[in-house]
């Protein structure tokens, strides 16, 4: 046991001697526990929760300074004679027990873990508050583009479009082939003059008939 702690034990203990006579004749004599703590494998911090507990009920709290803690258990109108005592360091189960004896006083290195109670060390503490839920953390990137889909059905035919303008005359086509020369051209001339004596002799003889 080291100095300090001695001392710290031995001061409890002195003061518990100095309370009077009388005063025991209600309460019993508390048990004290004195020694370092560790959560996590580190020495717990200034102001880290040190309470113990027997049967499932909060007995007792201190909070650790400088890496210990000094802890009187006192059992009030209960009757803690042979009761275990387990120990939480900020919420979370030590590995240490020890049992509750009248005007006890014990050096117990607590050792404790976020990790979860061994088994026997006391029963589990009810469940805390639902904390506030947390801010909305930043978008994450884009993910990869998607396979391209299957090509959709053909759409229905849309309507007939405006008539055009219309096109530029064509090219001339080719000469017809020359045709052949009428076997009757001169006779026709000749029968066209004879027609038109005809005519103009009957014209003299009508006027000459006229006369006489």
């Amino acid at each position: 046991m080291t100095k300090t702690r001695f001392l710290t034990l031995v001061m409890a203990l002195a003061l518990l001697l100095t309370i009077p006579t009388a005063a025991f004749a209600q309460r019993v004599p508390p048990h004290v526990f004195v020694g370092s703590v560790t959560l996590d494998g580190a020495t717990a911090a200034d102001g880290a929760a040190v309470t113990a507990w027997i049967g499932g009920e909060q007995v007792a709290a201190t909070t650790a300074s400088g890496g210990s803690y000094s802890l009187i258990v006192d059992q009030g109108d209960s009757s803690y004679a042979g009761e275990t005592v387990s120990f939480k360091v900020s919420g979370s189960h030590a590995a240490e027990s020890a049992t509750w004896v009248q005007g006890g006083g014990n050096e117990l290195d607590l050792v404790a873990s976020t990790a979860g109670a061994p088994a026997g060390s006391g029963e589990q503490g009810a469940a805390g508050a639902k904390g506030d839920k947390g801010s909305t953390g930043p978008a994450g990137p884009a993910g990869p583009a998607g396979a391209d889909g299957a090509a959709g059905p053909a759409g229905s035919a849309g309507p007939a479009g405006a008539a055009g303008s219309d096109g530029s005359a064509g090219p001339a086509g080719p000469a017809g082939a020359a045709g052949a020369d009428g076997g009757g051209g001169a006779l026709g001339i000749v029968a066209l003059i004879v027609a038109i004596v005809a005519l103009v002799a009957a014209g003299a003889a009508i006027m000459t008939g006229r006369r006489g």
